[in-house]
């Protein structure tokens, strides 16, 4: 648990952090999200002590970040940042190593977590270990740079905009990713974003930050059902409301009863991947099937369109 208790940060005159307060729940994801300026960065580094609040108070399970130096508290805390920032003199397996090594773990245990990590990341601990950054791409960049946050096992991993400077291809396979890590070792992530999509994405509680304060701290599916500024409303986008809806929602959600003609459909989908496909296809309904290939039964074009309207609003 993250407990953040009436945060300020002001530089002279200026708030660039107003008196904020939120607690994130062990094993959780929380996205900050704000446009340039909100004071979300600000708010993260103040977590890790990178940034020293002017007033207030933040716990990680009870003990007050304030109670320990700044460098002890720092290596128990995973910290990824845009552009990866390895170490370009050092090789990948280096790199992983950086935190382990400060905190003194045997040769042994370092050289096993580091083959661990790059090959949870889907790479070849033997082909990429030796290599320097520059020699790789920049989505393994990047799956590098987390792995190397992760590599201490920290219980709290701080995120700021780790995926911005990805195509978007490469940047949505990295989300999927860290969303399959983080319940994997239950990890608790704060992450930083400017892309509402990206928090809707990851998030399981999303903070919307305008000016320093902090607007809305709630689920992705209150948010977008009930934003509770104008502001929010409009970072959401009315256009793109319905679908970041439906992509909360599997079609194992809103299978039902019967059949349907055409290519089937996998139940693991988002609601959002299925009415596109209908809509693709020119179809009003789909067959559902289980990842093993068991047929669920249909979903249908009117049944997506259901889901992707606000509690309350009228059929167009």
């Amino acid at each position: 648990m993250i407990d953040i208790d009436t945060i300020t940060k002001r530089y002279d005159d200026t708030e660039v952090v107003s008196d904020v307060s939120l607690s994130v729940p062990a094993g959780s994801i929380a996205v900050i999200v704000g446009t340039s300026g909100s004071g979300k960065t600000t708010l993260l580094r103040m977590i890790n002590r990178l940034v020293e609040p002017t007033s207030g108070r933040i716990r990680i399970d009870g003990q007050d970040t304030h109670s320990l130096s700044p460098h002890v508290l720092r290596r128990k805390i995973g910290y990824a940042i845009q552009g990866h920032g390895l170490f370009p003199h050092r090789t990948v397996a280096q790199n992983i190593a950086t935190v382990p090594k400060l905190l003194g773990w045997e040769p042994a245990r370092i050289k096993q977590r580091v083959a661990d990590l790059l090959t949870l990341f889907q790479l070849d601990p033997a082909a990429y270990g030796p290599r320097y950054p520059s020699a790789l791409s920049g989505g393994q960049q990047q799956r590098v740079g987390v792995a190397r946050a992760l590599a201490a096992e920290p219980a709290v991993l701080l995120m700021d905009e780790p995926f911005g400077a990805l195509d978007p291809v490469i940047r949505a396979k990295a989300q999927d990713d860290l969303r399959a890590i983080q319940r994997r070792f239950g990890t608790t992530i704060i992450m930083v974003t400017h892309d509402m999509e990206e928090a809707i994405h990851l998030g399981d509680r999303i903070a919307v930050m305008d000016g320093g304060r902090l607007l809305q701290y709630a689920s992705p599916t209150e948010i977008l059902t009930a934003p509770a500024t104008g502001f929010v409303e409009s970072l959401l986008g009315a256009a793109d409301r319905p679908f970041r809806l439906l992509s909360l929602t599997t079609l194992a959600d809103v299978v039902e009863p019967g059949t349907a003609d055409g290519a089937p459909l996998s139940a693991d989908a988002t609601a959002r991947d299925g009415l596109s496909a209908l809509l693709w296809t020119g179809r009003d309904a789909a067959p559902v099937q289980s990842a093993d290939g068991a047929p669920l039964g249909r979903v249908t074009r009117a049944r997506l369109m259901a889901a992707a309207r606000l509690p309350g609003q009228a059929p167009v």
